[in-house]
């Protein structure tokens, strides 16, 4: 079942040629790289006669294929690929990004080991802190495409107010766009690649809290990466993440001081720094905190970017409780006051540095010379004739020492006030009586009788990111769903959503505190939102096919179960390339003379291929993968098209 990989591919296209082998029929590298630096037309003919050589090997501009020799020149160089050695380019990495070396760049770059490599990030249990596995995106393009593919979905559940359905069909709207509350089960970063193109540009919010790689949180994840590996983890995935936003969509990464500056670069890099809108702060508690710093560590903080708002957009909306007069001389229209003055200087216009008279007693307010008047000299007559200029003393309720500007409640229809960078901290004002962490913990306690998850976040601080930034209806994606409060919000606050958990608590955790809230739970924000409870969420997972290997390698407790599924794993499993798929006595003799159950389970980790974690899409047909009917008709569904 082994697919010829890229490099084994290109050689055999290569040596199609004559021109390109010696007398007994191998390849000569010294001669394919010379016809590549001249652009040899049969060269360049014989690659683009492969799609996936092609695409390596060629940049698309305006429909035409544009050969890039210096990437397949450094690629035949570098790699040595005849002699599938690594160490060579492995030496390389990071010193040049985006197909420049740092010295021909003109900004600062953030670099670091692996930057070039994607972090397949596989861990399904709180107790597993495998080895991570890393594809570098030269030497393993093959690998990554088949990582990448879209995966078979399986076990489809429809959870509604009734209970457990089947999944018969999935809604769309009339463009074609899945109008589904989805909950997937799998690895973040595949099924964000299998999910891409049904939600590409569809997102208007992406929350996540990842791993902060404290190495001291109880985070489920691995919360111990390396540095660099941590940078890769998060690099890839906020990749794919990026195509899921709409344009004026906003994702929100929370973190806190230990990698958030790290971070910040990396989110520049894939965001772009001018869509970066703000670091928010988040206050985490009332008092001081008990960690050996010299400073207690009272914050932490979301990293705000928008995929490519303009800058006139006004992308944070929120309804505002505004105190309104009710006075003889306006019968037919209430008031409130408002500034008279701007941020600009007299210097920027001069046309409002004048001095203001109340034409009622003739007192004079010359302009404040940092500011500047909002109106012009040449506009007083006009507001006040409109009564829009209120004055010291013309109303003994007000107490107020300059002239303000009146704004009538039927200028404000329609209208939405801008949202400060704090506005997280109005909301832990609410939020402090109780300790900010342990509010979420507690909303945890009471929907399953215990802490089920260490550090959640709570509902009241989702609502404010939701209601801010997106309206009902707009698609809401977290793919670090933990204990599930991004995805409830949503739900309550009729917002589609999509979480993405590969834990094995997704059933156990979000997925039952969903149920809950089908069921009308009262808790979080419930209240606030007239929760009664209703609508309906699509749970599934990408189907496992290695993945189910490495859990029971996992689970399993002596040598002698081991070596069962050594012998079923060399039957049944795709092994990595190097890997001889008999199983002779002595070298089972060799593993059992390990002695070390943790360090046999790690050697049969490393015989799977781990970018066969799950069944390929392409590959529903196939009959060792024996997916279901129902399923390929849900999965025909759900990618619409046939397979």
């Amino acid at each position: 079942m082994r697919k010829q990989n890229f490099n084994d591919k290109l050689i055999a296209r290569l040596k199609t040629n004559p021109d390109f082998v010696d007398e007994s029929g191998e390849l000569l590298p010294a001669a394919v790289k010379d016809h590549a630096w001249k652009l040899d037309h049969n060269l360049i003919k014989l690659l683009l006669s492969d799609p996936e050589i092609k695409s390596t090997f060629f940049d698309e501009i305006d429909g035409h294929w544009v050969f890039n020799h210096n990437t397949f020149i450094n690629y035949i160089t570098d790699k040595n690929f005849l002699a599938n050695s690594y160490t060579r380019f492995r030496n390389k990495i990071g010193l040049n990004i985006g197909d420049k070396f740092l010295r021909e760049r003109g900004e600062v770059s953030l670099v670091w080991p692996y930057k070039d490599c994607v972090l397949e990030g596989g861990q399904t249990k709180e107790e597993e802190k495998r080895k991570e596995i890393f594809f570098n995106e030269t030497l393993a393009q093959d690998e990554i495409n088949r990582l990448f593919d879209p995966k078979v979905l399986t076990n489809w559940k429809r959870h509604t107010a009734d209970g457990e359905q089947e999944v018969e069909e999935i809604q769309r709207d009339e463009n074609g766009i899945i109008r589904e509350n989805l909950i997937i089960k799998g690895n973040n970063l595949i099924a964000l690649h299998t999910l891409k193109q049904q939600f590409r540009g569809q997102v208007k919010v992406i929350y996540i809290d990842p791993p902060y790689n404290t190495g001291t949180d109880s985070f489920g994840y691995n919360d111990s990466f390396n540095h660099s590996s941590w940078l890769t983890f998060m690099k890839n995935r906020l990749e794919v993440a990026r195509e899921f936003l709409k344009d004026d969509g906003i994702i929100l990464i929370h973190i806190d001081d230990q990698e958030m500056h790290y971070l910040k670069l990396v989110a520049d890099d894939i965001f772009g720094r001018d869509n970066f809108i703000a670091t928010v702060p988040r206050k985490t508690r009332s008092g001081k905190s008990d960690v050996p710093y010299k400073l207690s560590q009272d914050f932490d903080w979301m990293l705000m970017y928008t995929r490519g708002a303009s800058k006139k957009d006004n992308l944070f909306q929120r309804d505002v409780s505004r105190k309104y007069y009710k006075t003889p001389d306006f019968p037919d229209d209430e008031w409130r006051l408002s500034d008279l003055t701007t941020q600009r200087t007299i210097y920027e216009r001069p046309n409002s540095n004048f001095t203001l008279v109340n034409p009622r007693n003739g007192e004079g307010f010359p302009v404040n010379p940092n500011r500047c008047w909002g109106i012009t000299k040449d506009s007083v007559d006009e507001y006040l004739k409109k009564g829009k200029i209120v004055f010291p003393g013309d109303y003994d309720f007000l107490n107020i020492q300059r002239p303000a500007m009146r704004v009538f409640k039927s200028e404000d229809i329609g209208k939405t006030a801008y949202v400060s960078s704090d506005f997280l901290n109005q909301v832990m004002d609410e939020l402090l009586k109780s300790m900010v962490n342990r509010k979420g913990t507690d909303e945890i306690v009471d929907i399953f009788g215990r802490k089920a998850f260490s550090y959640p976040k709570n509902e009241l601080l989702m609502q404010r990111i939701i209601e801010y930034i997106t309206k009902e209806g707009d698609i809401v994606l977290d793919f670090h769903l933990g204990s599930g409060t991004t995805a409830a919000v949503a739900h309550k606050m009729s917002r589609q959503y999509i979480g993405i958990e590969q834990m094995d608590y997704a059933e156990t955790l979000p997925v039952e505190r969903l149920k809950k809230v089908i069921a009308g739970e009262q808790g979080g924000i419930s209240e606030t939102v007239n929760w009664q409870g209703g609508g309906d969420f699509i749970y599934c997972e990408l189907m496992p096919y290695n993945q189910a290997y490495m859990d029971k390698i996992q689970t399993a407790q002596s040598a002698e179960e081991l070596v069962a599924l050594w012998q079923d794993i060399a039957e049944n499993s795709f092994l990595n390339w190097y890997v001889n798929e008999e199983t002779p006595q002595k070298a089972i003799d060799d593993f059992i003379a390990i002695d070390n159950l943790e360090a046999q389970k790690h050697c049969l980790v490393e015989l799977l291929d781990k970018n066969q974690l799950y069944v390929n899409l392409s590959e529903i047909e196939d009959a060792d993968f024996a997916v279901s009917a129902e399923d390929k008709v849900l999965n025909e569904k759900f990618y619409g098209h046939s397979h």
